[in-house]
């Protein structure tokens, strides 16, 4: 903001300067050179008085006016800030009236010792407008402290600190549903989910290999009790013939 203002007072010097330059070519009346930079010097110096300290002050008091209405709806302020606040509008504002009253002072003087006459106005210049800066700078803030109140009807502070509290928690949770669902993270739902999922994998891999084991050595098993069966069988068969031939021979001995 100051450089702005600066740049500002720089420039309308300049091109007073020049013009006056320009006015003195073409063999204008135009008074004294020292009345120019006075004249110059003091708008540009009344154009900082007016705005720097009296922007602060008042941006102060908009702050400490935002601060009690938050206090008024039970909405934590921190007091050391509120005193920082209360502190710099009231110096800020004896800043003010200090450098227009100065400068009333000064700018007169100069005038009356008869350096410039436009001393007077100057000074005149700047007892008017420590009245006049202020009461513009009222009707803003008043301007701004309306729109303020009406955008507390619309929203109040305690229904936006509530919506604020809400989205606060709505985040945390969104927060701990994407740490859930997030397959990089160790206890995840997904990497649980994927371990089970392994583990599950890998037990049906085991059964279906026991299965496996179990069927051969089933068959094995079925194979051993066949052969087991045909020999049995097999002797069954020759123990038959064995009886037989002994049938025979006793047969023949009884009938010799």
């Amino acid at each position: 903001m100051l450089f702005n203002i600066a740049g500002v007072g720089t420039g309308l010097g300049i091109l007073t300067l020049l013009v006056f330059g320009l006015l003195q070519w073409l063999h204008i009346s135009t008074g004294h050179f020292l009345d120019w930079i006075i004249g110059v010097a003091s708008f540009w110096w009344l154009l900082v008085i007016v705005t720097v300290p009296w922007n602060v002050h008042l941006e102060a008091r908009e702050v400490l006016a935002e601060g009690s209405a938050s206090r008024a709806n039970e909405i934590a302020v921190d007091p050391k800030q509120l005193n920082y606040v209360e502190m710099i509008a009231k110096r800020s504002l004896t800043v003010a009236i200090a450098l227009h009253l100065l400068s009333a002072v000064g700018l007169y003087i100069l005038a009356a010792t008869g350096i410039s006459a436009v001393g007077y106005v100057s000074s005149g210049a700047a007892l008017l407008l420590t009245a006049l800066r202020p009461a513009v700078r009222f009707y803003q803030y008043l301007a701004a402290r309306l729109r303020m109140i009406r955008q507390e009807f619309k929203y109040p502070r305690r229904d936006v600190m509530e919506l604020q509290n809400r989205f606060e928690a709505l985040e945390r949770t969104v927060k701990g549903l994407e740490e859930k669902l997030d397959p990089e993270e160790p206890y995840s739902w997904v990497a649980t989910h994927q371990r089970y999922w392994e583990e599950t994998r890998k037990g049906l891999a085991q059964l279906e290999a026991s299965m496996a084991q179990l069927e051969a050595n089933n068959n094995a098993e079925h194979q051993r009790l066949a052969r087991d069966s045909e020999n049995a069988i097999a002797q069954l068969t020759t123990d038959s013939q064995f009886l037989d031939n002994v049938r025979e021979i006793i047969r023949f001995f009884k009938t010799a």
